[in-house]
């Protein structure tokens, strides 16, 4: 019996305008071939115009899926003029050809791909769920959104009632305490008469995502075993926010089809082998390691601490006495649901997302109120952390209040950090703010958040994010106290954590020369997914040169993006370590594993294809993006340098909490030589010689990438993967090539 259409009644919580239909096409689902369908579902709202388009048989050769196609769709349809809130800005969602496979670990990835609001270059964001996966079995590869709404709207994808509709949405109401979560559920319940099903899944942005620059896209779906509607983020670079500038509030898609073998794999005994092998690997290896399965990513948290990577006090200090109280073990016994296996998606035995039921928010507008809770991961603890604060509790309701108002736990947390720096340092005074803005205040974080979500107060100054902040906080000091602009600007920006625009994720990389690198190469902004050495560098040991260093931050950040173009999960491989890596020449690559996921994509595809292939066709993307950074004003190597703070001690307080490892340090740059006598000129010292070799690993590793020592591809490095159009010629040619 055929399932009911999206487009059902609407109930009492919503204007009677919900699902009144705009625009509506009738379509056949492409069948999911080798994992793809070959279409794009192209939505232009501002002519409310619905287009599926046909892909040409090389398209997904040459930019594989999720990441790929964001980037080509966006340096195709998008100019060096194009803001986040431009009409021609592109919002794009998608897999690729390995997601949704339930016998394979990791597969419900996507990624929302766009110019963001804080770098104004490409971001794309990998996030989990159902919405993915359904997607592609709707008929889809990707979703491609570009234009303007004059009204809010809502898109329903329907691949059983074989339908495409534009619909209009409830006018959000900013007084009341309404968000993406709860907008998210009640949409899902609408478009199905009332009832859930884990045949549809959603994404939606909230008021925060309107009213900051950080906002996210949350992705919504069904879990039957906790029998309620559970969210993971696309968090970073402020994809929501575009969302909610587009007028966009929600998107609903549905597929009956079954998962189970739903990419139609070429070789399915193949996916089952590869699958299977891989599961065996999580099953036996991760209690052993990370142990992920039963704490999730809280569980870094103490590993962070005691290698001071812990972010404490906008990443002042790596390690706390009080960091305990964010511990894995805290969180487990007090709120995770242990007796409910967890995960992404259908079949990851992994299992790290985590959740807890029923926790009583005792802050905010909806104190009082039990809520369920998705997370928290490592990077919200983190960030509560950053803002000096050790309150396990604090760390839920934060989690919750950000997913609810659609804001980036990481940006908003780094962000209202950087404050409490400059409150600290005497930058920012209380009659800025309106409160006293000091590390570990819980209330004032807390009202800031509330701030930011809403527009209102000084959350209007802190939802611009870091490198807004401070020239905001720079021309408002220099014009109160008669000082240089510049001057202020440059002493602030010694602890403005961000690079490109995009607020740092949650390590602090003072002690890992390779993560600093791994944070100010990344194309879109500091952030891990692209290159997360931290654990290999400064904890295991296994970069012990500049050499090995710079070999790393070429070839992680491009099997990574390879990972954000198939639509999968990284953790099954980099956080679950095959015992039998370790008997090969590198053992921090994992290559076992990743045999497994070759093996995997060769069987799906039907290809024939060596991972140092898969590598080339991962290039070719990161080539693209650079292309796109270099066209948006971010892609020279003046934007790859990182704040005093990633190198080393920006103050001398830093460098006195862990003087004695900065003074071993320094004592092997210098050899024979004595240090200095003072603290201040061994501090002082220690920060040219960093920055020295900071400069250094630049130009190893602009040269093993293929780019000039200006961070600028080489003609031949274009050409060698076929980027070379006209809009490549142009460009190269406007920076002299």
């Amino acid at each position: 019996m055929p399932r009911p259409s999206l487009l059902k009644a609407h109930v009492k919580h919503y204007n009677s305008n919900l699902m009144k239909i705009l625009k509506q096409i009738k379509y056949e689902p492409a069948r999911v071939v080798g994992g793809y369908t070959d279409r794009i579902l192209r939505i232009d709202l501002g002519k409310s115009d619905i287009h599926v388009q046909e892909l040409s048989p090389d398209f997904k050769h040459k930019y594989i899926g999720g990441r790929g196609y964001a980037l080509k769709l966006i340096w195709d349809g998008t100019t060096r003029e194009t803001r986040y809130d431009s009409p021609d800005n592109i919002l794009v969602m998608a897999s690729g050809p390995l997601g949704n496979e339930p016998g394979f670990p990791g597969t419900g990835k996507f990624i929302v791909g766009t110019i963001s609001p804080l770098t104004d270059t490409f971001i794309d964001s990998n996030v989990g769920g159902h919405f993915g996966p359904l997607l592609k079995l709707a008929g889809f590869d990707a979703l491609a959104v570009s234009g303007i709404s004059q009204k809010d709207v809502v898109v329903l994808v329907d691949g059983d009632a074989r339908t495409i509709s534009i619909a209009a949405a409830s006018v959000y109401d900013e007084d009341t305490d309404e968000g993406a979560l709860s907008f998210g559920q009640q949409l899902l319940q609408d478009a199905n008469g009332g009832e859930l099903s884990d045949a549809m899944a959603a994404v939606t942005a909230g008021i925060g995502a309107h009213n900051s620059r950080f906002g996210i896209v949350n992705s919504l779906f069904f879990d039957r075993r906790r029998k309620r509607i559970r969210s993971k983020q696309a968090g970073r670079g402020g994809t929501g926010t575009v969302m909610r500038a587009k007028g966009l509030r929600g998107i609903v898609v549905r597929s009956s089809l079954p998962r189970a073998n739903g990419n139609n794999a070429v070789d399915k005994e193949g996916v089952r082998r590869e699958g299977s092998k891989l599961k065996e690997v999580v099953s036996k290896c991760d209690s052993q390691q990370l142990n992920l399965g039963a704490w999730g990513t809280t569980g870094l948290s103490e590993f962070m601490d005691k290698l001071h990577i812990f972010p404490i006090n906008n990443y002042q200090y790596g390690q706390s006495p009080e960091s305990k109280n964010l511990f894995a073990q805290v969180f487990l016994e007090r709120y995770f649901s242990k007796k409910i296996p967890d995960g992404c998606y259908y079949g990851c035995n992994l299992a790290c997302s985590k959740g807890a039921e029923n926790v009583e928010l005792t802050r905010g507008p909806r104190k009082g109120t039990k809520v369920n809770i998705d997370g928290p991961e490592y990077e919200t603890v983190g960030a509560v952390s950053c803002m000096g604060i050790f309150d396990p509790q604090f760390v839920m309701e934060y989690n919750w209040y950000c997913d609810e108002y659609g804001l980036d736990t990481i940006s908003t947390g780094v962000t209202i950090g950087f404050f409490m720096e400059c409150f600290q340092r005497g930058f920012l005074t209380a009659d800025d703010v309106g409160y006293e803005l000091t590390f570990g205040n819980i209330e004032a974080a807390d009202r800031l958040l509330h701030e930011i979500a809403r527009g209102k107060g000084f959350g209007k100054v802190a939802g611009q994010g870091v490198a807004r902040g401070k020239k905001w906080m720079a021309q408002r000091y220099a014009s109160r106290n008669g000082a240089s602009e510049e001057a202020a600007l440059a002493e602030i920006s010694k602890f403005g954590m961000e690079v490109k625009g995009l607020e740092f994720s949650m390590y602090i990389s003072k002690e890992s020369l390779a993560q600093q690198g791994g944070y100010g190469f990344a194309l879109k902004g500091p952030q891990h997914d692209e290159a997360w050495l931290i654990f290999i560098d400064q904890v295991h040991k296994e970069l012990p040169t500049l050499e090995h260093k710079a070999n790393a931050l070429k070839w992680f950040p491009l099997i990574r993006t390879w990972f954000n173009a198939t639509g999968l999960c990284k953790l099954p491989w980099i956080d679950v370590r095959n015992p039998e890596a370790a008997k090969t020449a590198e053992p921090v690559k994992n290559l076992p594993t990743l045999a497994y996921y070759v093996g995997y994509f060769n069987a799906t595809t039907g290809s024939n294809k060596k991972l140092e292939d898969l590598l080339d066709d991962s290039e070719r993307l990161y080539v693209l993006q650079k292309l796109i950074n270099l066209r948006q004003g971010k892609g020279t190597r003046p934007h790859d340098q990182i704040p005093l703070r990633a190198m080393g001690p920006a103050y001398l307080n830093e460098y006195q909490f862990r003087a004695e490892y900065y003074d071993n340090w320094l004592k092997e740059q210098l050899g024979d030589g004595k240090l200095p006598g003072s603290p201040e000129e061994r501090h002082k010292l220690l920060l040219e010689k960093r920055a020295e070799a900071y400069q250094q690993l630049c130009d190893i590793v602009y040269e093993k990438k293929g780019f000039l020592s200006n961070a600028i591809p080489k003609r031949e490095t274009v050409e060698k993967f076929g980027l070379m159009d006209e809009q490549a010629d142009q460009l190269l040619k406007k920076f002299g090539m």
